[in-house]
């Protein structure tokens, strides 16, 4: 290579880096708005089967897209809405208004937990006190701050999602449209393609999450009724949507259920009621967890995105070590889209044959 190929090719590699630098601090700008649009899809995915069912009963396209939203909305706020009693609930049980009954409801709790404990050989007393004093404080002033920012960008977040969740649902076309200009004219079939079966399958593995939801919402309010838990259904509703996260959210709905058992028994006896009944509940649950483990995601994996559980576990499993919890949710959805258009444009691939021979 002589020195003037050389230099050319030192500039290009400057101008790619260049580039690629202010693509990234373009990206981290509207990171909030590109959050915003994948959002509207996977909600517009989730509404395209209930838009769909309402434009063959003769809905305008307009009229379907506006029910679609409205229904959604509905679902979600009415969610939100029967969180509030609990929440209210518990805040009343452990009187968290006031510092003095709080603290000799949770002393109470602590106390008959280390007597239980002690005749096992362990002193939970100790282990509180070390903890309680490795604890540091002085992030409470900031996580408020958090909290309130956090609530004002979520009621602007909404308004965003319904608002471009709308256009994706009225116009079904626009989503695609977006993709193509960035799309080659060699490569413009291969993406349209693409682009619907990913839509044909995520739609499937979305409406498959709400019968998983729903199977484990059936068992978990069974289990909270039989046991006399208050708010049951509301309880077992949030611990169903917990499972959305694989893995992690069962074991968060596994403590919840177990805080919220515990502090709704206070006034009983504890090694007489509060702890068998919360070690009812708990095998309940765990009842619940392997019938979704061993039978609903089996079934919901296999017949939307045509994809093994052991594949679908690996997958998940290097989605959370990458990017965390967040990674877990997006793992199988974006795998999919991945095995959809590595078939298209690497059919021929033996690795790709073995991994899409069910699409």
């Amino acid at each position: 290579m002589n020195p003037k190929e050389l230099t050319r090719a030192i500039v290009q590699a400057f101008l790619i880096i260049v580039l690629l630098i202010g693509l990234y601090q373009v990206v981290v700008s509207i990171q909030s708005v590109i959050f915003y649009l994948l959002i509207a899809a996977v909600v517009s995915l989730i509404g395209r089967p209930i838009a769909q069912l309402l434009k063959r009963v003769k809905f305008g396209n307009t009229l379907s897209s506006v029910m679609t939203i409205a229904i959604l909305m509905t679902t979600f706020f009415g969610i939100v809405s029967l969180l509030l009693p609990v929440i209210f609930e518990q805040a009343k049980n452990l009187s968290l208004l006031n510092v003095n009954a709080f603290e000799a409801t949770a002393t109470k709790l602590i106390n008959e937990l280390s007597i239980y404990l002690r005749d096992y050989g362990v002193d939970l007393q100790s282990w509180v006190d070390r903890s309680l004093a490795e604890v540091d404080y002085s992030f409470l002033p900031d996580a408020i701050n958090t909290v309130l920012n956090g609530l004002s960008g979520f009621t602007i977040g909404v308004f965003s999602v319904i608002f471009i969740s709308f256009f994706f649902l009225k116009d079904s076309g626009l989503l695609e449209r977006m993709v193509m200009v960035f799309v080659t004219d060699k490569n413009v079939k291969g993406v349209e393609k693409s682009i619907l079966s990913i839509k044909n399958l995520l739609s499937r593995y979305f409406i498959g999450l709400l019968v998983q939801i729903t199977v484990l919402f059936i068992i978990y309010t069974l289990v909270l009724l039989i046991f006399g838990i208050p708010n049951a259904v509301t309880i077992a509703l949030v611990c169903a949507l917990l499972n959305i996260i694989p893995f992690l959210g069962p074991i968060i709905g596994t403590v919840l259920i177990i805080f919220l058992t515990m502090t709704s028994n206070l006034d009983a006896s504890f090694a007489s009621v509060t702890l068998p009944k919360t070690i009812y509940v708990l095998i309940g649950f765990t009842i619940g967890q392997l019938i979704d483990n061993f039978l609903t995601q089996p079934y919901v994996f296999s017949t939307s995105v045509k994809s093994h559980p052991l594949e679908i576990f690996i997958v998940i499993l290097i989605g959370g070590l990458l990017f965390g919890p967040l990674g877990m949710i997006i793992a199988v959805p974006s795998y999919t889209a991945l095995k959809v258009i590595f078939k298209e444009f690497y059919a021929h691939n033996k690795i790709v044959k073995a991994l899409t021979k069910n699409i």
